[in-house]
């Protein structure tokens, strides 16, 4: 069989536009791929950005910003929540990446020789995904781009769940599709083919990878979903390309040894959001004005890594910057959302059909498939899954058109229909707007409704809602309750109430409920044994207007005190919240800055764990650290999110003992540490056996390791040499000349590593 994907070397003609005129495809094949390409063209000119297929909408190469997308080591599932990874991401400098672009995602880059075939790109809700997927196609149909392509075909997943039940062949299912490529052979051998599968995540197929049913006959039937397994394994059309996108949670869905290269995107970076403000807002003064408001709240400035949420930002602003406002311009997310809620209901007021149709009734009735939907994971909703919640198709559609820039209804190729709300984060408002209206409205008949597994949330008066709130998002492992819980605790907050008056008749909630929820989240904070999980709390806080932990650290930091002061566990975890939300990178994470007499080195690396985790680099040298601090560096090393890429514990007595515990963490495969300095950290025997076995175990990351002024012993120094003997080991440099002698013994007649005889350091090449 000819090499998969031979086509996709890079080739300046492939860039050269495209004359329609010229033959595309044999004999009478070229009028229908000319159709092809302008249907697709048709559909794919125009973005809609949040707005359902109605009025005006813009075309795509008018607005278009180029999206930050990097080539990522693997696929591996993520279950932080979504704005959790986008401050991460937020953090980390440019250099530590691969960048992409949207247009070479199967052309390989400088020193990669290996085919691509299937390539799997990850990314947050409303990132920028199905917009790169839109893009492509737009760039190819132009003939702008990847010419060595005959045919694409996009197959998003909320379209071929409305197919789950059917039983038809690979042929059948393009011809459905695509009604056009009826009148020619799509897969001959004179076609190259890519099937784009858009939203992974959104796949409600049962896709059963380890299947023993075996395809490879295009006229073949089955279910849609051994179609897919088919498809993208490689047993039907093994030369054809495969483009999947799906949310982080969603990545491990399709095998790693499946997948030739993984991507991510990553939105805009610094420069790509001020870019965007300034292409979407005509009146470049007013635009001035919305970026320098949004850098001035650190919060939402982090939030415009995602493109939806810079629309979201553009439209409440523009309307507020550029009239006089009484109320206040919005500083948080909860202000945000709800100005947005209120700009889109007075976009409904406009309309004159409906009238009817009460704000009211549709937010709740439309928060309770935000809510409902967001306890089940849901992010498309289909009509089983609103008359669950009581609606009607021919009621979400009234809804879809009411409300267009929230709630989108969507007539799919295979005319069945879809819903969904723009964004995830709109989904999770309306969700906390549900149970905080529901309270305020009917508690009794609320608690009614809800099925025995969603009344545990809830007890009897909104501040106990709260609380159970706050606790049920500290035990979700996922954090799937973070953002609803900002927008529910933001909601009881005075001038959020204000603005919901002007939606509904209100009565606002006694000034006491949100004094008692911040004691209650201060609490948590004192208490939580993982510092990750106060993080989300203390942008809580913010929601509710409390800063005075984070102003007390802001001042230490600011002064060089913080090392002369004893903090306590809240206090710590303040620390870490503001290092984390800082505008500055995380490039470098010096532990001396902190360490004094009334704070230990192993206290603070507990405490700090977060922040050691996105620093590139630690240097914890001559600090006193122990033992009991390698045990929390082993749990950085051990998570497969750590950005930690050199490690400095020199002239620190860790002995054997923390050695070992360091070494659990080295052994991981997902520890990526590339440079670890141990110089006169007390290492003898043991420590070496546990570094021997984390270099047999994950021989693949590490390149620089300094065992200077350790006195090993020869037993020491016979451990680590049948490490070093791992044919797979990727060590170049080993930094220990007192034991050079020994080394050279252990290591003779080895010809997998070479010790140089070098002084300092031994060089393994």
């Amino acid at each position: 069989m000819e090499p998969i994907c031979k086509k996709m070397k890079y080739d300046e003609s492939m860039n050269q536009p495209l004359d329609f005129n010229e033959s595309m495809g044999p004999g009478d094949s070229h009028e229908v791929l000319k159709t092809f390409r302008l249907n697709l063209m048709k559909r794919f000119q125009c973005l809609h950005e949040g707005i359902a297929k109605q009025g005006n909408p813009t075309l795509l190469n008018e607005i278009y910003t180029e999206l930050y997308i990097t080539e990522s080591e693997s696929g591996e599932i993520s279950n932080e929540h979504e704005v959790r990874q986008i401050e991460t991401q937020s953090r980390r400098a440019a250099t530590e990446d691969t960048p992409i672009k949207c247009s070479d995602i199967f052309r390989a880059l400088p020193g990669q020789d290996k085919p691509i075939r299937t390539v799997l790109t990850k990314g947050v809700a409303g990132i920028g995904k199905t917009v790169s997927v839109q893009k492509f196609i737009l760039d190819w149909a132009e003939g702008k781009e990847n010419q060595d392509v005959q045919l694409i075909f996009p197959l998003p997943f909320r379209e071929i769940n409305l197919m789950k039940d059917k039983t038809l062949s690979l042929s059948d299912l393009l011809h459905f599709f695509f009604p056009e490529t009826k009148e020619m052979d799509i897969f001959s051998d004179e076609y190259e083919v890519l099937f784009i599968f858009d939203g992974l995540d959104e796949c409600r197929l049962s896709l059963d990878f380890q299947s023993n049913v075996r395809l490879c006959d295009v006229s073949e039937s089955a279910s849609v979903d051994v179609l897919l397994t088919n498809l993208i394994v490689g047993n039907l059309l093994p030369s054809a390309l495969i483009w999947i996108t799906s949310r982080p949670a969603a990545a491990d869905l399709v095998p790693s040894d499946r997948v030739h290269r993984v991507t991510e995107v990553r939105g805009f970076n610094d420069p790509q959001k001020e870019e965007y403000f300034r292409k979407r807002i005509s009146d470049q003064s007013l635009a001035d004005r919305i970026i320098s408001h949004l850098k001035s709240s650190r919060s939402l400035f982090i939030m415009c890594h995602i493109p939806v949420f810079c629309w979201i930002s553009a439209a409440v602003l523009e309307k507020m910057l550029s009239r006089a406002e009484s109320g206040e311009i919005p500083k948080t997310l909860t202000q945000m959302y709800t100005h947005f809620l209120l700009l889109q209901t007075n976009i409904k007021h406009e309309k004159d059909y409906e009238k009817k149709v009460t704000d009211e009734d549709m937010i709740l009735k439309l928060g309770k498939v935000a809510f409902q939907q967001l306890v089940k994971g849901n992010v498309i909703f289909y009509e089983e899954d609103l008359r669950e919640c009581g609606i009607d198709v021919t009621e979400a559609s009234v809804y879809s058109g009411l409300c267009s820039q929230i709630f989108r209804e969507e007539l799919g190729l295979y005319q069945g229909k879809v819903f969904c709300f723009v964004h995830l984060s709109i989904q999770e408002h309306l969700a906390a707007l549900y149970v905080h209206l529901s309270y305020k409205n009917n508690r009794s008949q609320f608690l009614y409704d809800m099925s025995s597994e969603l009344s545990e949330f809830f007890t009897y008066n909104l501040s106990d809602v709260h609380q159970k709130a706050v606790d049920k998002a500290i035990q979700s492992k996922n954090g799937h309750l973070d953002l609803f819980l900002r927008f529910l605790l933001g909601l009881s907050v005075k001038n959020n109430q204000i603005l919901l008056q002007r939606l509904m008749n209100q009565p606002r909630s006694s000034s006491d409920s949100s004094e008692k929820i911040v004691e209650y989240i201060k609490m948590k904070i004192r208490a939580t044994q993982f510092p990750e999980k106060s993080i989300n709390l203390f942008h809580c806080l913010n929601e509710l207007g409390d800063h005075s932990l984070v102003e007390k650290i802001q001042q230490y930091l600011k002064s060089g005190t913080i090392k002369e002061v004893k903090l306590s566990s809240s206090q710590w975890s303040a620390v870490a919240f503001v290092l984390l939300t800082s505008e500055k990178n995380l490039d470098e994470f010096r532990l001396k800055e902190f360490v004094g007499a009334e704070n230990k080195a192993d206290h603070i690396l507990q405490k700090l764990v977060p922040v050691i985790k996105e620093s590139r680099r630690s240097n914890l040298c001559k600090c006193g650290v122990t033992d009991e601090g390698c045990a929390a560096l082993a749990s950085v090393l051990r998570s497969n999110s750590s950005q930690l890429r050199e490690l400095h514990l020199s002239d620190n007595e860790l002995g054997d003992f923390g050695v070992m515990r360091l070494s659990s963490g080295l052994e991981i495969p997902d520890c990526k540490l590339e440079i670890l300095r141990l110089s006169g950290c007390g290492l003898a025997d043991e420590g070496c056996a546990a570094l021997a076995s984390a270099l047999r175990s994950n021989p693949e990351h590490l390149r620089e390791l300094d065992l200077a002024e350790n006195i090993l012993g020869d037993s020491g120094v016979e451990y680590l040499s049948s490490g070093l003997k791992n044919p797979h080991l990727k060590l170049e440099i080993l930094s220990d000349w007192q034991n050079l002698q020994a080394f050279k013994t252990h290591m003779q007649g080895w010809t997998g590593t070479k010790i140089k005889p070098c002084k300092n350091p031994v060089n393994l090449v």
